[in-house]
């Protein structure tokens, strides 16, 4: 091939579409699916997540079967991103806290959050929500309320997260420094045992996802006090926003999305982030994350790149004030 034909040659591959792309990028063309890295065990909401954008994107005749590597709340499964080869045939669908809170919590990171990792889109996101237990009185019922109770009652002085370093965890230390409270955080291993625990009056206030509580919100167990997000949740209408009842500060959700080794083409990142947007108007798709509470949104690549660096630049701050690290 002489110059001017590489050249034309060259010029004509990179004018292709960004669905031209795909045969390699899904890798069909040797009839086995790609794989979509998972860094927790199966049935928690990030792997449902992951799964279900699987199914999405099989219904295109795209195939990923989701490979769980638990492990470190998540970082083995980040790590391994970067030795994959940058053909997509192995991605990873983690929450964003893993490149924007992370680096300020873990002494130790096997991977570089801004180099390792080529952003896609996400996928959906989740609004945390304060809850109350049991074990504080019935007249509390606000986020005033609750401030003037926890001033008042050295013992409420306390609540659970999901996990300690989590978006919930320092979401509730904003609350402790913004309403001059000294809440002491316990950081749960997941959701679940931290519900068990608060449906059963061992912990007085949680901060975790609306999803978690969705199940419970017709039995009357439970008050829900505030939602994290900038707008109320449509999971929970009635339920006002921290910035609504004069804490604007507090601010923030976790989403999940999709990340492509380093190196991977720009056009493979665009037909990827394609054939995501396709899949979140999958009516499958849409009604499965409606039931566990979470808002379906995708971003272009560049604009999710944006957001991430924000969010760690913000976050930074924020942990350091916080004073909690982890050599984990």
């Amino acid at each position: 091939m002489n110059a001017l034909t590489r050249r034309h040659f060259t010029q004509a591959a990179l004018a292709l579409p960004a669905a031209g792309w795909l045969p390699r990028a899904f890798a069909q063309s040797q009839g086995s699916p790609g794989k979509l890295l998972v860094g927790y065990p199966a049935g928690g909401t990030l792997d449902t997540t992951a799964r279900q954008l699987a199914e999405a994107w099989r219904k295109q005749g795209r195939h990923y079967i989701v490979d769980n590597r638990a492990g470190a709340a998540g970082r083995i499964a980040s790590g391994q991103l970067k030795r994959e080869k940058p053909d997509a045939s192995v991605l990873l669908c983690t929450q964003a806290s893993a490149l924007t809170i992370y680096p300020h919590v873990y002494s130790k990171l096997a991977y570089d959050p801004a180099t390792d990792f080529v952003p896609v889109s996400p996928l959906v996101i989740a609004t945390c929500a304060l809850a109350v237990s049991a074990a504080v009185p019935a007249s509390v019922k606000t986020l005033q309320d609750y401030v003037a109770w926890v001033r008042a009652t050295p013992t409420g002085a306390s609540y659970a997260s999901p996990a300690a370093g989590s978006v919930a965890h320092f979401l509730g230390w904003q609350l402790s420094e913004a309403g001059g409270l000294k809440l002491q955080h316990v950081g749960y291993r997941g959701s679940a045992p931290a519900m068990q625990d608060l449906l059963g009056g061992q912990i007085p206030a949680y901060l975790g996802f609306v999803a978690d509580f969705l199940p419970y919100l017709q039995q009357g167990k439970l008050r829900i006090l505030a939602v994290s997000g900038e707008q109320r949740s449509r999971f929970m209408p009635a339920v006002p926003s921290f910035a609504e009842q004069g804490f604007v500060q507090i601010r923030g959700a976790e989403n999940y999305g999709v990340f492509a080794p380093p190196g991977t083409p720009e056009a493979g990142v665009r037909a990827l982030h394609e054939a995501m947007v396709v899949a979140s108007k999958d009516p499958g798709l849409r009604a499965a994350f409606d039931q566990v509470g979470l808002e379906v949104h995708t971003l272009a690549p560049d604009d999710y790149a944006r957001q991430i660096r924000r969010e760690r630049e913000a976050w930074g701050p924020v942990v350091r004030a916080s004073g909690f690290r982890s050599d984990e």
